[in-house]
């Protein structure tokens, strides 16, 4: 077949949707059981009320309802959408392999292989939390999880909670917890950096041309949050108004029962670790993609190693709104290289 996508979150989505329309012939692979991508296993406290904006995906207006766990909104929307497209998708099928065939590329999985002019990524991040390593980790004793894992504030009732990372993940456990906790410390390792203002196109494209910058020089991509800085959502001021957005420098390093900041102990009995994600690549790892640098260098959607193969829904297109458009853009350049004029 002329493509194969692998993903079904918003960018495989949007790459399927460019596809169709371009009379290519292709096949969407998704990891998941059901619809939703990455969404699906989002916190049932995160409500749809509380997000900051989930952009449309093309041809189809995104409505959703003023109450409701966003999970299961955005996944019936994502739901909605297969079918109204009459996209491709198999699941679950985890690919565990891309390579280099004559004509083409390989795509490799338990549940089959499939060859193609091209191969769009779209795994996104959700499935590779990043932890960090610290000093201590490996002695604590109480409880740790990484926010993929956070299920709302119920489980942390009477907890002393200490809450590490700096972006929306962070916030949305801290607007949360101070309910139900009996005690909850934010630490990061920078200043948070608090956006002033909406959030405009042009700040947008100001924004993923720092990225794009990182991405061309073979650099990995740094998290939305270091570029964007935190909004002023509804989440951010919930945790304001609840007195839980007082920062603290990172500690020097974790002891059985707690943390220390230089001498200074605090008792912890749990750590949230809201350290973000990173990409889920390690399929394409027989590819060869790296750089020196430690990122994968790129050209639009294409990666300059590997031209029939186009990463969306990363580095400056990691956003929905970016993911829409690097559908279109690989859709484009797939058509260009396979049908030459």
């Amino acid at each position: 077949m002329d493509a194969v996508v692998i993903g079904a979150g918003q960018a495989g989505l949007s790459a399927a949707y460019a596809l169709r329309r371009r009379g290519l012939s292709f096949v969407v692979l998704d990891a998941g059981s059901a619809p939703g991508g990455a969404w699906q296993h989002r916190s049932p406290s995160l409500s749809v009320a509380s997000l900051h904006g989930i952009f449309d995906l093309p041809g189809l207006h995104f409505e959703p309802p003023a109450e409701g766990p966003a999970a299961s909104v955005v996944a019936d929307y994502f739901a909605r959408y297969e079918r109204d497209f009459a996209l491709p998708v198999l699941r679950p099928v985890v690919v565990d392999a891309v390579r280099r065939v004559p004509g083409g590329l390989l795509v490799s999985s338990p549940a089959g292989s499939w060859t193609a002019g091209a191969v769009v990524n779209a795994t996104g991040t959700w499935t590779h939390p990043y932890w960090p390593v610290y000093p201590g980790a490996a002695d604590f004793r109480g409880r740790q999880l990484h926010y993929a894992d956070y299920r709302g504030p119920s489980d942390f009732a009477g907890r002393r909670v200490l809450v590490v990372g700096g972006g929306h993940s962070a916030v949305h456990v801290l607007s949360e917890l101070p309910d139900v906790a009996s005690a909850v410390r934010w630490v990061t390792r920078r200043e948070p950096d608090f956006h002033e203002g909406p959030f405009t196109e042009d700040y947008g494209r100001r924004v993923v041309a720092r990225v794009e910058e990182r991405v061309a020089a073979g650099l990995p991509p740094r998290s939305v949050v270091s570029v964007t800085g935190l909004g002023y959502t509804s989440i951010v001021r919930t945790a304001l108004e609840k007195g839980a957005l007082h920062r603290r420098p990172m500690f020097d390093r974790l002891v059985a029962d707690g943390a220390v900041w230089d001498r200074a102990f605090e008792p912890y009995d749990t750590i949230i670790w809201a350290t973000g994600f990173r990409a889920a690549l390690n399929h394409l790892a027989p590819l060869r993609l790296r750089e020196p640098g430690g990122g994968i260098r790129m050209d639009g959607t294409r990666t300059v190693r590997e031209p029939r193969l186009h990463l969306v829904g990363y580095g400056p297109s990691a956003s929905t709104v970016g993911a829409n458009r690097a559908g279109q853009a690989a859709a484009r350049e797939i058509a260009a290289f396979l049908q030459p004029a």
